[in-house]
């Protein structure tokens, strides 16, 4: 396990079933953490963090207890780097990074072990978060082996999310999705802090869970026909929402807010009505004292 901090620093934990311990405290950004992903473990004890200081830095344990910096990209955005996500490793090694000057920055390992950049232009007022889509989302049923092109969803402070498509071949362009938000019916009302694409469950069926600052939860579904995501609400907080992530059969959504609680909800039988099925309350540390 990995977190990320203010303080600069990225510590690595060891975890048991009822223990954990630190194995290590990464250093190098020059700002606050903001959040860290861990690459698939085909390529290794890999894991990349982003900072309030415009770099992304990816770090590999080269063996245990000992990391080193695989690649810094240091001035990779012109303003705060505030989410990052390892792609699905069918794409290979590669990440998206999202940043406030209002680009995703896509990073790309080659052979020669050299690193390749793209740059989607996003919402100008700043990009919060990126996720996406795993692999089955979009599938051909006439070539189900096909590997379909990469796809990221973003959320922004423009209080939208936008849908990216990637090229098909190297060398490509990624261009946005001609699927995107149904804005006639519940959407965001204030900054998306986060997006989560679910796992994929059934080919072609897609769901991405969004959270915002206006307190809503919101679960998109792709609707196939009309090509729009449309959106049912999982709850309303009278707090901001900071994250959102689901389960890894994409049953469950985890709701991390602002009130220090964090709830767990399942979708009812009809896909659209939500249960809330347990909270854990993080108290103060005056509180827990004793």
């Amino acid at each position: 396990m990995a977190t990320c901090s203010s303080d600069r620093t990225i510590k690595v934990y060891n975890v048991g079933e009822s223990n954990y311990e630190i194995c290590a405290t990464l250093q190098g950004h020059e700002g606050p953490v903001w959040q860290v992903s861990w690459a698939h473990p085909k390529f290794g004890t890999i894991l990349a963090s982003c900072s309030f200081d415009g770099s992304v830095m990816i770090h590999r344990e080269v063996r245990p207890r000992e990391w080193t910096c695989l690649y810094h990209a240091r001035g990779l955005h012109q303003s705060s780097v505030n989410g990052l996500a390892f792609g699905p490793h069918e794409y290979g090694l590669v990440l998206a990074a999202a940043s406030a000057d209002g680009r995703v920055s896509i990073l790309k390992h080659q052979p020669n072990q050299t690193w390749t950049m793209d740059y989607l232009q996003d919402s100008p007022l700043g990009v919060n978060a990126v996720s996406w889509a795993p692999v089955g989302s979009f599938m051909d049923p006439d070539d189900p082996q096909k590997l379909a092109p990469p796809r990221l969803v973003t959320g922004s402070c423009d209080h939208g999310l936008k849908f990216w498509i990637g090229p098909e071949e190297a060398g490509g362009e990624w261009k946005e999705d001609d699927a995107q938000c149904d804005t006639t019916g519940l959407v965001h009302s204030d900054w998306v802090r986060d997006v989560a694409w679910a796992p994929s469950l059934l080919p072609n069926y897609n769901q991405v869970a969004s959270c915002s600052e206006d307190g809503q939860v919101l679960v998109w579904q792709l609707d196939a026909q009309d090509n729009l995501w449309k959106s049912t609400v999982v709850t309303k907080l009278d707090k901001p929402v900071w994250r959102v992530s689901w389960s890894t059969t994409g049953y469950m959504l985890a709701v991390s807010a602002g009130d220090s609680d964090v709830s767990l909800w399942k979708a009812g039988s009809d896909g659209t009505t939500w249960m809330q099925m347990n909270t854990e309350t993080t108290k103060p540390a005056a509180e827990t004292m004793g």
